[in-house]
């Protein structure tokens, strides 16, 4: 466990929403906050100071996708993810128990853990509580994540159950197998969308001396009032001072509705993915950029956006970089969509101290416009 990661909280608005500062051995972040994602050790098209320059704390890095390339070996010759990846801020490695689940073409759950096919040499790997905590060590973020099974959406009470009671046996394994003391440990609560399973889940992992929570099996596919109960049923068995994580989760109706809900921290590969596909956010919805009615388009992407891309150039210009397949035109798309998600971050952050959340979440969504697609 890492002494000297913690988390302040410094105020509570009416509503439930918190603000905190997250300390961590690389670094103070702000919260709730907003995470970008670099699973292979980069978030795409961006170099680590353009991440830094869009306010960026933490960024994400991903275990089960490293350990298949380069390796954590070779991670851990290189001096760690930190050195590896040229990034002086926070690092959270997720353990890669999604990935597993959602992208290995065969595997095989027991009691041990889970046998999956290395897609890239065809050979089957063993994933167990210990070795992911192994990997993670070797892989050196400021926060690991235990192993859990990430439990699929819609999935039967007997099934959940038995799933969710092998996440807590594998958490604690993961726990007594970690011996970096620079590196903190959350524990991932699991339970599906049945209210017993999810709080016994958190009341269970709340008992063992984690260093924050994640809430997992959320975002799958599952209805958004769903996801929000599974929230709710996780965040009632939690303790109050240590950080709360909801993983995947990336729009902003997600983001403050989980904001809401005493979230603290929030991943998603939504917004590169997006600019990559030229879908940019803007405070009154999205846009497709390659629409040809934007060819002629000389007016900043959104008016006020302090990102490189809305204060040099016009929306003609970015349609321009996009239908010629020019890279710069996904650089400063990702540039301006992360940045859109931490602006909203940074402004609830403000609006929760001073105690008008609410009102700043029903205002920012209304403004946005149809959520669909987001």
């Amino acid at each position: 466990m890492d002494k000297n990661f913690r988390l302040e909280i410094t105020h509570v608005d009416p509503s439930g929403a918190r603000t905190g500062i997250l300390h961590t051995r690389h670094g103070d972040v702000e919260t709730p906050m907003f995470m970008p994602v670099g699973t292979l050790a980069t978030v795409k098209c961006l170099d680590p100071e353009e991440i830094k320059g869009l306010g960026s704390g933490v960024i994400l890095s991903n275990s089960y996708h490293l350990h298949l390339r380069p390796g954590e070996d070779i991670v851990m010759k290189a001096g760690g993810l930190h050195k590896f990846m040229g990034y002086d801020g926070p690092i959270l490695t997720d353990s890669g128990g999604f990935q597993v689940f959602s992208l290995a073409s065969k595997r095989e759950i027991s009691e041990e853990g889970v046998r999956f096919r290395n897609d890239y040499n065809g050979n089957m790997e063993d994933f167990t509580p210990e070795k992911v905590i192994a990997i993670e060590e070797k892989l050196g973020p400021d926060i690991a994540m235990s192993f859990d099974e990430c439990i699929p959406y819609p999935a039967d009470y007997d099934y959940v159950k038995k799933s969710t009671e092998r996440t807590i046996r594998w958490a604690k394994r993961g726990l007594a197998a970690h011996k970096r003391e620079d590196q903190a440990l959350f524990g991932i609560v699991q339970g599906g969308d049945y209210e017993d399973l999810r709080k016994m889940c958190a009341e269970e992992l709340a008992k063992l001396p984690f260093d924050g929570y994640s809430i997992g099996g959320t975002s799958i596919g599952e209805p958004k009032e769903v996801c929000f109960r599974m929230i709710e049923y996780a965040v009632k068995g939690l303790p109050f001072d240590k950080p709360r994580y909801l993983m995947g989760v990336g729009s902003i109706d997600y983001l403050l509705g989980g904001a809401l809900r005493g979230i603290d921290m929030f991943d998603c590969v939504l917004p590169t993915r997006l600019a990559r596909h030229g879908a940019l956010l803007t405070s009154t919805g999205r846009i497709n950029i390659r629409d040809s009615k934007y060819k002629d388009d000389f007016t900043p992407l959104e008016e006020g956006c302090d990102c490189y891309g809305c204060t040099h150039f016009t929306r003609a210009y970015l349609h321009h970089l996009y239908v010629t397949g020019e890279e710069l035109g996904k650089r400063l798309n990702t540039l301006h969509n992360i940045r859109f998600l931490i602006r909203v971050m940074e402004g609830a952050r403000k609006a929760i101290k001073e105690d008008r959340f609410a009102s700043y979440l029903e205002e920012t969504i209304a403004k946005f416009g149809d959520l669909r697609g987001f």
